[in-house]
């Protein structure tokens, strides 16, 4: 296959339909981390607050540790079967998983049973995501020309931000709507069980697409995989999932520090209201969500390697001073500059850009077409899942640590994990990762693995 033809207007449904459903995922994924304060006093026992809030944040992280093992599962399922129902699967899983939080009883109704019962949804949701965004990102590769890889898939990057924004919106709407009483009372369930309609929207437009042509093609050559993860795993592939999982471990500590600890930050240190907090972060991610789109437009133009390492590095080296200055500014005990809140989350979140918006086009270019599911899936969910995952339970408990022991400086203790991960992972990216923005998925023998894409 020497290339694709394909219009406008196509090539838009197609990143559409995939944002579509990685937005929803999304919003089901972090309605739980938004309203982590409140599910902690609903399924864990509130004589012990720090506890139960320590046991919700483990459960959010269970989410993510499970990630790479769905990862393992949908991506050996989308190199098999095909790109498009594997995450119309992985899509239903979670929207499924997800509303039913919103209905399960709480521990003064049913006990310890409502923390195994949210335990276990939890990781349905990990083991759903962990197919989704493979599946997603491999999608939209498939049907993009070489030379603006970088700028459509930087489209698609931005879905899990805005899943974010519509979570905190709608936790904010639902919020105002019945107020504070009622929503902390039983409001908080709606956020969750809403995820049933979004996710009936999302499948009827992911239904109406096709499969990718790149897929279509290896199958009508009869160049599918016959065993993805023999050939992923059991070959000298490993060595690429392996330095692939390098950069996105970095990539992934920087994604999470830069806006979901941001949000915690907020909430269990400077006690800012869910409210503040929640307006705080939803308006700095919508002004700043455009950057994943810019960084991975000039990713198309420079190259993937240089921006992701750049945002790596700026992370680490700033992190601890614009953390501070986010306390000093968002203080409810002096009041709340809400401009210069909102103006040092952009920052963080542009470094989000800088690393998360070309990381798509990198992981489909650095993998053949007959395992790029399984292949983007599992180093994608082991730098996210694990190294961005484990940011707010080591984070809030290194903070929380510090207090009781009588830091003086409790936030940079707290920081520790967000600064080393992305120093450490920049420095060994720097040898390791290869520049793959020339790579095309579109010449013959795409479909086998072709020496260009794995040069490191």
């Amino acid at each position: 296959m020497a290339g694709i033809s394909i219009s406008g207007k196509e090539l838009r449904r197609v990143v559409i339909a995939a944002s579509v459903g990685n937005i929803i995922e999304w919003y089901d994924f972090y309605i739980f981390g938004s309203l982590a304060a409140i599910l902690a006093v609903k399924f864990f026992d509130k004589t012990h607050p720090v506890a139960a809030f320590l046991s919700t944040v483990a459960i959010f992280s269970v989410g993510f540790l499970i990630r790479p093992l769905g990862a393992f599962v949908f991506g050996w399922l989308g190199d098999k079967v095909g790109r498009k129902y594997t995450f119309i699967v992985t899509l239903t899983g979670m929207g499924v998983s997800t509303a039913i939080i919103g209905m399960v009883p709480t521990y003064a109704q049913i006990g310890l049973a409502a923390a195994f019962i949210l335990f276990a949804l939890r990781l349905i949701q990990g083991l759903c995501l962990g197919g989704e965004y493979g599946g997603a990102i491999t999608y939209v590769a498939e049907h993009i020309e070489d030379k603006r890889r970088g700028y459509y898939t930087g489209w698609l990057q931005t879905s899990p931000t805005l899943g974010i924004v519509l979570s905190l919106g709608v936790i904010i709407g639902t919020q105002r709507y019945l107020g504070a009483e009622a929503f902390a009372e039983w409001g908080w369930r709606v956020p969750f069980i809403i995820s049933l309609l979004l996710v009936a929207i999302a499948i009827y437009i992911r239904l109406s697409l096709q499969e990718t042509p790149v897929f279509l093609d290896m199958k009508a050559k009869g160049q599918a995989t016959t065993n993805p993860w023999r050939e992923a795993f059991l070959s000298r592939n490993i060595k690429y999932i392996i330095i692939a999982s390098i950069v996105v471990l970095g990539q992934g500590c920087v994604w999470y520090s830069g806006q979901f600890w941001a949000l915690f930050f907020l909430q269990k240190v400077k006690n800012v209201d869910v409210l503040s907090s929640s307006y705080i972060i939803g308006v700095a991610l919508l002004i700043a969500t455009p950057t994943l789109i810019f960084w991975g437009w000039l990713s198309d133009k420079v190259g993937r390697k240089p921006i992701i390492l750049g945002g790596m590095a700026l992370a680490a080296l700033t992190y601890y001073p614009l953390y501070s200055a986010l306390g000093n500014y968002a203080d409810p005990k002096t009041g709340i500059n809400y401009p210069m809140s909102i103006l040092i989350v952009v920052v963080l979140v542009n470094y989000v850009g800088m690393t998360y918006g070309p990381i798509g086009a990198f992981l489909a270019e650095f993998f053949p077409g007959r395992i790029r599911y399984t292949s983007v899936s599992v180093p994608y969910h082991i730098g996210n899942g694990w190294g961005g995952g484990l940011v707010p339970i080591i984070t809030t408990a290194a903070y929380a640590s510090a207090v009781q022991s009588g830091s003086s400086n409790p936030l940079l203790w707290a920081l520790v994990y967000p600064i080393a991960l992305p120093a450490v992972m920049f420095l060994l990216a720097v040898f390791l990762m290869p520049e793959t923005r020339k790579n095309s998925i579109w010449v013959e023998g795409s479909a086998t693995l072709h020496q260009s894409a794995h040069r490191a």
